[in-house]
């Protein structure tokens, strides 16, 4: 293994290609063959000028037929659709941050979830105004996972978390009718307003938006986020491994796969089983190896250093090596397509949530009351299957890096205050980051967050928008498909990584002993990013949208991945799109979301949607200088 440079795109596409050969040797499809039966795409839908919300219709926009049947014109149409696409990602992240919230309730002493961070729990306990003194530990954990699924359906008042935020954001929020009430009553209200014969105003929509992605970020993925650390810990920096090499030729094969770290936990905890480990060894193999893909992934890889197998369009791959024994679902980002592949191996396709039902698969359903017993039984499955692998058919890229991972808000205040000076710095704060930037050490800090799309290169412009931002002394805070782009490359490997950064750059992680690029979660995490630049805000005095900070997905795919567009603008971080979010139909949407006047105007900040990688880059560089140059500094 060469450990001393970077993995290069063309080497994973090297590999992947191998992977389909492997592929056809039992006829297996791919999606690199569905894109191109795909291609070309419908233009009306990229534009978002076409509506199938009643049954008038569809309708689509042309020179011929400017208006709909109900007279709905182009910007209406783009407007409501673009608010329908918000709605749907708010409520897939949300709905995880209420399981989460459901398992904090079942947890209890000697059960399958246990309280592991009570400091936290007590923390947000005291937030919440909850009287914690003399209680039992799991007492307050029911009372206050129970105040929190209350954010999802209470009938009155706004979400409790916005209080974490500047009181100058809380204002602006505030200030445009943009404060998240319930968070199921955005999503509701969100679809209601997209109705037939209801809002057609581009501006009513756009505010809509915003205002459930705000419920998502500042709701929903927050609850997840935060009470995931409460049961499982909260995570710290941990050394892993990264990429398709990760797969174990003479192990048992289990890749955990989608979002809902719930699951993952109780099967890397079974798979440590000494009963399960000499199953193993009965069958013929040397042990059990338990691998991520996607969000999942990074939710295991930063709890228990479980290695990362890859990210979203990865998730052919790990069956295409033949070494597969089990690839175990929960919910979203999940390809129907992994069914008849897994029938082309010997893989078992396992899927766990009623949310995620999928042809092709082995259904077991997991729940927070059966979840020790459901576990075993998975790992079991896995372990059994690995006679029934054909050993003509195992193809296992060369490919591994080395990555740490981890970084939790907690985690980074934890390694400033390594670099702090204790006989005069305040320590449990962001200072010593903030001395970085205004002594010009570092230029500034990038949040890369998002999928990976066919529509882009996969993976590249990924890791280059990265290289190209670390030569420029930029450090980057990264989470889902994102982060683990960086780590199969090698950039969150602390030793490598540095040598592609700028001299203030490497200074920085050659003293705090960090990569230059911070695994900061999963995609729900990006709630921990919403909070890093709130604690830089008021440690700074400096509004959130005056820093020299902006947000970046080159490569997103999702519903999800909109709503966390519009929480992080809604925050007060400009940011950049390297897909076009299917608006470019209607001239008042596009203002609206990129202009000088809009979302700008009521929330300090937009959306550049930019398709040239490398002019994307050079404009963030330019947009963190002018912020620089703003401040003084």
């Amino acid at each position: 293994m060469n450990w001393d440079r970077l993995t290069t795109v063309e080497e994973m596409e090297a590999a992947t290609n191998s992977l389909l050969e492997n592929g056809k040797k039992v006829g297996a499809d791919s999606w690199q063959q569905r894109v191109k039966n795909q291609t070309p795409h419908c233009g009306f839908g990229e534009a978002g000028t076409c509506c199938r919300i009643c049954s008038m219709g569809p309708c689509r926009i042309t020179p011929k037929s400017p208006r709909g049947i109900c007279g709905c014109d182009v910007h209406g149409i783009v407007g409501r659709n673009f608010l329908r696409f918000v709605a749907g990602g708010s409520a897939t992240h949300s709905d995880h941050g209420r399981e989460i919230c459901h398992t904090l309730y079942e947890s209890k002493e000697g059960g399958a979830y246990q309280v592991k961070d009570p400091e936290k729990l007590i923390r947000i306990a005291k937030e919440w105004g909850v009287e914690t003194e003399g209680k039992d530990i799991y007492d307050l954990a029911h009372e206050v996972a129970e105040m929190a699924l209350l954010e999802y359906g209470k009938p009155f008042g706004t979400q409790r978390f916005l209080k974490r935020a500047p009181e100058h954001t809380q204002k602006l929020w505030h200030d445009a009718g943009i404060e998240p009430r319930a968070i199921d009553r955005e999503v509701s209200t969100a679809l209601h307003m997209t109705h037939m014969g209801n809002s057609s105003l581009p501006e009513a929509l756009i505010r809509q938006s915003l205002r459930s992605g705000l419920s998502d970020g500042w709701g929903g993925s927050m609850a997840g986020t935060e009470f995931s650390d409460v049961l499982f810990g909260t995570p710290k920096p941990v050394d892993t491994t990264a990429n398709i090499g990760v797969m174990e030729k003479d192990q048992v094969n289990i890749i955990v796969h989608g979002h809902d770290p719930s699951l993952s936990e109780m099967v890397v905890y079974y798979a440590n089983d000494p009963e399960m480990i000499a199953l193993a060894k009965s069958v013929g193999a040397k042990g059990i190896n338990v691998a991520g893909v996607c969000c999942t992934a990074n939710e295991v890889a930063m709890r228990h250093g479980i290695p990362m197998a890859g990210n979203f369009l990865s998730q052919e791959n790990v069956v295409l090596t033949g070494a597969c024994e089990a690839i175990v679902v929960d919910v979203q980002c999940i390809f129907p397509a992994l069914g008849p592949l897994s029938k082309c191996f010997h893989t078992k396709f396992i899927t766990t949530s009623p949310i995620c039902r999928m042809p092709d698969s082995e259904f077991i359903q997991f729940s927070a009351d059966s979840a020790a017993e459901n576990a075993k039984a998975i790992v079991k499955m896995a372990v059994e299957n690995f006679k029934n692998r054909k050993s003509e058919l195992v193809n296992i890229p060369n490919q591994v890096s080395k990555a740490r991972v981890g970084y939790s808000l907690e985690a980074i205040v934890k390694v400033l205050d390594g670099v702090a000076n204790t006989q005069v710095d305040q320590m449990g704060t962001t200072k010593p980051l903030l001395e970085c930037i205004t002594s010009g050490v570092l230029r500034g800090a990038v949040a890369m967050v998002g999928c990976n799309n066919p529509k882009v290169r996969p993976d590249y412009a990924h890791i280059e928008l990265m290289k190209k931002l670390l030569e420029n002394d930029i450090i980057l805070i990264v989470s889902g498909c994102s982060a683990q782009a960086a780590a199969k490359a090698g950039l969150m490997d602390p030793d490598l990584a540095k040598e592609y950064c700028g001299a203030g750059l490497k200074r920085v992680c050659e003293l705090a002993g960090i990569p230059p690029v911070l695994h900061m979660g999963s995609c729900v995490d990006i709630s921990r990013m919403m909070l890093l630049a709130s604690e830089l805000s008021k440690d700074s005095g400096v509004p959130i949208s005056k820093l020299p900070v902006v947000g970046c997905a080159p490569e997103w795919m999702s519903e999800k991945a909109v709503s966390i567009g519009n929480y992080v603008v809604a925050t007060g971080i400009d940011t950049f799109l390297g897909v076009d979010p299917y608006v470019k139909g209607s001239s008042e949407v596009c203002e609206l979301l990129t202009g000088e006047h809009g979302v700008k105007d009521w929330v300090e900040a937009n959306y550049t949607v930019e398709l040239d990688i490398d002019k994307m880059g050079d404009m963030m560089i330019e947009r963190i200088e002018q912020k620089r140059a703003a401040l003084g500094i």
